[in-house]
Order: C-alpha cells, then sequence, then structure tokens
C-alpha cells in the first residue's frame, strides 16, 4: 500500500490540462474500514493537501457523526476521490473531475483494502461511476432508492453548502439516510 499511496501522490498523468497543477489527495490503509469515495478535491483542499478540509467536509463528518479525530484516521476510514486532484473552476462551481484517476487507481487500492465494510459514494460522480447502469435517473432518485445499493454501497448527495436547497427540498434524507449511515458507521466503529 505505501509504494501504491506514493505512486499516487506523484501521479502527473493530468499534468497539462490541471490549470492550478496536480495535487493528489488521499487517504488509505491496508486497515482501512470505511472508504469514503468522493468527487473531487476543491480549491481549498487543493492548496492544503487535507482530503475534505473544507465546509463539505466538516458537513460530511456531521452526517457520519464522528470526530475530526475518527474521520482522519487512515486506520477508519480511506478517503478515495474519483478525481484525485483539484480539476479547477467552471462556470457554476468546479469542473468535473478527471476521468483518468477512477479507472487507474481505484480497483488497485479497494484490492489492498480487504477489511473495508461500507463504501460511501458521495456526489452524483461517484455514483455514476461505481453504479453505471444501476443509477437511477437523478441523484435525488439515487439517494431515495439507497437501501437498493447496499451492502456494497451507501449513497450520499455531495455534502456542499451549494446543496442547501437540496436538502430543503428533500427533507426525508435527514429522517431516513442519515440515521441509517450513523447506525452503519457506529457498528463498524464498535
Amino acid at each position: 500500500m505505501k509504494d501504491l499511496l506514493k505512486n499516487i501522490r506523484s501521479c502527473t498523468i493530468c499534468k497539462d490540462v490541471l490549470v492550478n497543477g496536480v495535487n493528489p489527495v488521499l487517504a488509505a490503509s491496508v486497515n482501512s474500514r470505511i472508504a469514503i469515495i468522493g468527487q473531487a478535491p476543491g480549491s481549498v483542499v487543493h492548496k492544503s493537501g487535507v482530503p475534505w478540509d473544507d465546509k463539505s467536509g466538516k458537513r460530511l463528518r456531521e452526517w457520519m457523526g464522528v470526530t475530526n479525530e475518527q474521520f482522519y484516521d487512515a486506520e477508519i476510514f480511506a478517503i478515495i476521490p474519483t478525481g484525485f486532484c483539484y480539476p479547477g473552476k467552471g462556470k457554476s462551481g468546479d469542473l468535473a473531475p478527471r476521468k483518468e484517476c477512477a479507472p487507474l487507481w481505484h480497483k488497485l487500492l479497494l484490492s489492498k483494502m480487504e477489511k473495508v465494510k461500507l463504501i460511501l459514494l458521495v456526489g452524483k460522480y461517484a455514483q455514476d461511476y461505481y453504479l453505471k447502469q444501476d443509477a437511477e435517473k437523478s441523484l435525488t432518485e439515487t439517494v431515495r432508492n439507497y437501501k437498493n445499493y447496499l451492502p456494497n454501497y451507501l449513497v450520499l448527495p455531495h455534502p456542499s453548502p451549494r446543496n442547501n436547497i437540496w436538502q430543503a427540498k428533500n427533507s426525508w434524507f435527514k429522517s431516513e439516510v442519515l440515521p441509517e449511515l450513523q447506525l452503519m458507521i457506529n457498528d463498524i466503529l464498535k
């Protein structure tokens, strides 16, 4: 695992298209028990080099009911974005994650983490990559039907503050999905 992480962190396959430069951000261990597969680091995380070190990460930790110490313990949580580097700014938010990363690195990473009991697919890009044709027509419907993807995956919307309107319109997420998420995480952490 150590060599694999070193290879990923030194990857430059997208250097010619990343205007902010390469800085692959992830965390993993052979002992990780929960894998969080998200989208791509944002500009704040690109600068800090710490996964989910932003408002979205704070909300994700609140959703899961875990402390910063637990979240950043790679023996517990592997943090694997769909695209490892910040893709840059688009017209209405960040650009989509680069498509090179997941096919190149995910299978290798997950094959070394035999203790993973739960994979969280956070956001549409992660869900589309892993669920493919099994995803519903929209993120809302995929998350609403989260039980269809268990026990392999638990699907979540992106916790970005940009999604506050989505959360307000879909109050069932907070009352139905988050308690299930917290229960599953608590069971794994015992």
